[in-house]
């Protein structure tokens, strides 16, 4: 989409998507996805997550589906100084 196209969703950008690479890129590990969200989010919050380290994050967003979509879960984490 046109976000994607400007640049807003990389590391960089406006709203940075999947700074780890995304689920396929860790070669989806089922039963796993929702941990690992969890664990790029918490690195980015705290600073840690290297050369993907979204400068200044204090909010982040994770969804993850199970089974053929009949559960879906929402979690957001925030950055408390």
């Amino acid at each position: 989409g046109q976000a994607t196209e400007a640049g807003w969703t990389t590391i960089g950008g406006k709203i940075p998507v999947n700074t780890s690479g995304g689920l396929k890129a860790k070669g989806h590990p089922v039963g796993a996805t929702g941990a690992a969200q969890i664990v790029e989010i918490v690195k980015q919050l705290r600073g840690e997550a290297g050369e993907r380290q979204v400068e200044g994050a204090r909010i982040g967003m994770a969804q993850n589906m199970g089974g053929t979509g009949g559960s879906s879960v929402v979690h957001i984490l925030a950055r408390e100084d």
